[in-house]
């Protein structure tokens, strides 16, 4: 089917922010993610949120229910979903109630008029019917009986009215896409491919899509479409990409890149069982996967994966991170290779599943028994997740010790477009395995010794066990430096204890220096962030700046160890601001490290910063 055509002249705009919001049970994340790859496909620069309900299934019709997706897409590059929609679809009561007050004033409002009946009214809490009760007069108000409508449209196709009524989130979806000038052929190709095994429902998204784009074209209620052209992108091949994803083509372009097989071993926890999923459908490439009995068992099996010569993986979130501790203090002793990922979200304890926070960066950075040092390093856009699983991978490879990896839901879940690198310019990261005997002992017989180390990065020889003649021990116990043969000495402790950490401060030297951008030489205010701040930061920024305001932006990427010249950076600046969904953690780190004097702004509501929000906080910061 080819795409619709339009019949009257579309308004150009240069951006729009959309949230398409419903009971969990109407597709509004398959509306929201149908819409952004449309755009993705016309070339526009965009931003996603995803939003989910916390329980599984919520009772239907109540706010507990409600399940949204935000998208910006521009003709221009954009770093955030948007402050605030200019466009919201609701498609029953308890999501109007639930996000209205997200919608700027004036905004338009499309509603499902058939779920305002007095049942869902009183589930979603309200006493009159807020369409007819003039609450929405500031608001334009686009009435649209899409239940109805959709079963009108595949009554033909003697489609069940229960079954038809769950195709109206394709109703909603013909009709934004008709109002935004939406190429047609990507939904329909795609609702082909997903539903090709069921021709009836095929047909009937297909004909629902169809009749929300006449809908928009025929009814008379819209003055005119809108559009919004492609943004300039750098020449090459793009997709668009959530940070999930990301990660999981990274590690894959990791392995390749160190030659090693990859193994996987987690356990299902929201948000990180995506990267599982993902990775599942990569065996052509000599992945491994185990969906372990819990979150203890993965991180074990993915360590004896290490131990085995594989680059080792294993996926969690906060509550995984804090039963995996002790295996993880375990690869710090046998200094054995293995990438920790932490898509992390509200807590403590089960705390918030499907929402976002940065709150455990100082579990990441203490969390285990004893002397335990742990290289840190942070993604900060979906599309990034891809280059900070490869340095993770390296760092873990390259100084044989395990490397935590700090996501968040936001980055998890979001998406945006993604230039697909060319495998020429990927860094080689290959593994030299010890293959001759490395000691001679007191008999003149040559041996191996698991402990004796590269004099310039401190790491230890890894040997894959039945490597003839390279017969060694590792384990929890303290082992003797070199020989590795299982030592209580206290000196031979304390000497283990400072080499570990020494070899984890050495990677300071092997990682690019923090960079500063906005008004370098001259700042007020430097900003300093880490992880999924990074969009909202730099759009508060450049606010501040176009206002006349003299701010700097530093993000940092690796957090343990800091780049090296941080401190530095940070005794250039009078004021330093750092913003955080937790309650301030880096910002203890940098006064602790550095004795700056860097203030907090903190947020923990399970949703990121807005950059209005961050613009006023560093406006305050400025006496502006």
């Amino acid at each position: 089917m080819a795409d619709l055509d339009q019949t009257n002249e579309p308004v150009e705009l240069d951006r729009v922010i959309i949230r398409f919001a419903g009971d969990s049970g109407d597709g509004m994340q398959l509306t929201g993610d149908r819409f952004t790859s449309a755009s993705a496909v016309f070339g526009n620069d965009l931003s996603t949120l995803p939003e989910f309900p916390a329980e599984i299934r919520a009772p239907a019709g109540t706010l507990a229910g409600v399940s949204a997706f935000q998208v910006h897409i521009s003709d221009h590059e954009i770093t955030t979903p948007g402050d605030a929609p200019s466009v919201l679809v609701a498609m029953n009561p308890a999501a109007l109630r639930s996000e209205l007050h997200q919608l700027i004033v004036a905004g338009t409002l499309i509603v499902n008029t058939d779920a305002f009946e007095e049942r869902n009214l009183t589930k979603a809490g309200y006493r009159t019917n807020p369409l007819t009760d003039g609450s929405l007069e500031r608001f334009t108000v686009y009435e649209v009986p899409m239940t109805t409508l959709t079963k009108d449209a595949v009554a033909p196709l003697g489609v069940k009215p229960r079954d038809a009524e769950r195709s109206k989130n394709f109703f909603a979806l013909g009709l934004i896409s008709w109002m935004y000038t939406r190429p047609s052929a990507p939904t329909l190709d795609w609702i082909d491919e997903k539903f090709g095994s069921k021709p009836q429902m095929a047909a009937a998204n297909r004909a629902a899509f169809a009749a929300g784009h006449a809908f928009g074209e025929t009814a008379e209620l819209f003055e005119h479409p809108y559009s919004i052209r492609p943004a300039p992108h750098a020449p090459g091949t793009y997709t668009n990409i959530t940070g999930n994803t990301a990660l999981a083509w990274g590690l894959v372009a990791a392995g390749q890149m160190a030659k090693l097989p990859i193994f996987l071993g987690g356990y299902p926890i929201t948000p990180a069982s995506d990267i599982l999923h993902e990775l599942s459908k990569h065996k052509n490439f000599g992945i491994r996967t185990l969906q372990a009995e819990d979150e203890i068992a993965g991180i074990g099996a993915a360590l004896g994966a290490a131990f085995g010569g594989h680059l080792a993986v294993t996926t969690t979130s906060g509550p995984g991170i804090a039963l995996k501790s002790e295996t993880m203090g375990l690869a710090v002793s046998l200094e054995l290779p293995l990438v920790v990922i932490d898509i992390q979200r509200g807590g403590p304890s089960t705390g918030l599943p499907t929402k976002t926070e940065q709150s455990d960066l100082l579990q990441a950075m203490y969390g285990r028994h004893g002397e335990s040092p742990i290289p840190i390093v942070a993604a900060y856009s979906p599309a990034r997740c891809f280059d900070v699983a490869i340095e993770a991978a390296r760092i873990a490879l390259k100084y044989r010790t395990p490397v935590l990896l700090l996501s968040d839901g936001y980055l998890a879940n979001g998406s945006e477009p993604w230039l697909l690198p060319q495998v020429v310019d990927l860094p080689d990261i290959s593994v030299d395995f010890a293959t001759e005997t490395n000691h001679i002992d007191g008999d003149g017989n040559p041996e191996f010794w698991p402990y004796l180390r590269d004099p310039d990065t401190l790491a230890r020889p890894w040997a894959i066990p039945g490597t003839p003649g390279l017969e060694h021990r590792i384990g929890g116990i303290e082992k003797a430096d070199g020989s590795g043969n299982i030592s209580y000495d206290p000196a031979n402790h304390e000497r283990m204890v400072h080499l570990r950490a020494d070899k984890i401060a050495g990677i300071a030297n092997d990682i690019p220096p923090v960079t500063v951008v906005g008004d370098v030489d001259d700042a007020n205010l430097l900003v300093v962030g880490w992880g999924s701040t990074w969009g909202a930061i730099d759009g508060a920024v450049n606010r501040c700046r176009a206002r006349g305001h003299r701010v700097a932006h530093a993000h940092l990427v690796h957090l343990n160890p800091f780049p090296a010249n941080l401190g530095e950076v940070l005794q250039r600046y009078p004021h330093v601001v750092v913003p955080e969904m937790n309650l301030g953690q880096l910002s203890r780190l940098l006064r602790a490290e550095f004795l700056v004097d860097a203030k907090s702004v903190t947020k923990v509501r399970g949703v990121p910063f807005s950059a209005g929000e961050l613009e006023a906080a560093f406006l305050k910061e400025m006496g502006a």
